[in-house]
């Protein structure tokens, strides 16, 4: 006789994916726009075949595409359980990739309070977004799994295969990678991260 399993939840993960591909006409025309003003004066290095343009959150073409990440971000964030009355979202990074033939990113996380990023072109074969286990210790006590091709409480490691269009949401403390883009296409993002200033209101005096 044993007793049904009824978990408790706590101190979870969150990951947040909504499709947006009316961004995708903007993000994609400025995106390589710049990327071609780099590859005037820059040739791509072969140890890491990796283009990154400068900031591109104040281009107004982009402005629909900010304002939604800023806001929902915000709403994340308050969702969470934080008290968003006394903060204001600021965009800290908003800069395209180019990720060329075995091109990655190793497992890293940003000093920042919500990352995510807006997938442009994924060509099959190329990279996967993927989300690590945050706790370190449970590394070290870690069983083998009973099937690694599915997503348990026992997974260090989460992939995604992203679609263009597609927006993704994290915490900055979730670490993430990318995998080997194994295709002769470029595979094309644009990742941001976003912070907080605090800006409780101004108490009206009566």
């Amino acid at each position: 006789m044993s007793d049904a399993i009824e978990p408790w939840h706590y101190f979870t993960s969150p990951i947040y994916n909504f499709k947006k591909p009316e961004f995708l006409k903007s993000a994609t025309e400025v995106c390589l726009e710049k990327l071609k003003e780099i590859k005037k004066t820059t040739k791509v290095n072969e140890i890491y075949p990796l283009y990154n343009t400068a900031a591109l959150h104040t281009d107004e073409r982009l402005k629909d595409l900010v304002d939604y990440t800023v806001q929902m971000a915000w709403n994340i964030l308050n969702d969470q359980g934080y008290n968003m009355d006394l903060y204001q979202i600021n965009i800290y990074d908003f800069w395209c990739q180019e990720h060329h033939k075995h091109s990655s990113h190793e497992r890293h996380i940003h000093n920042s309070i919500i990352s995510g990023f807006y997938f442009i072109d994924t060509p099959p074969e190329g990279c996967r977004l993927v989300i690590h286990e945050p706790r370190s210790a449970k590394e070290y006590v870690g069983l083998i799994e009973r099937d690694n091709s599915k997503a348990t409480y026992a997974s260090n490691m989460i992939n995604f295969v992203p679609d263009p269009g597609t927006i993704i949401f994290t915490n900055s403390w979730l670490p993430h990678s990318f995998t080997k883009n194994e295709s002769k296409k470029p595979f094309r993002m644009i990742h941001f991260n976003v912070g907080v200033i605090y800006s409780p209101p101004i108490a009206t005096v009566i």
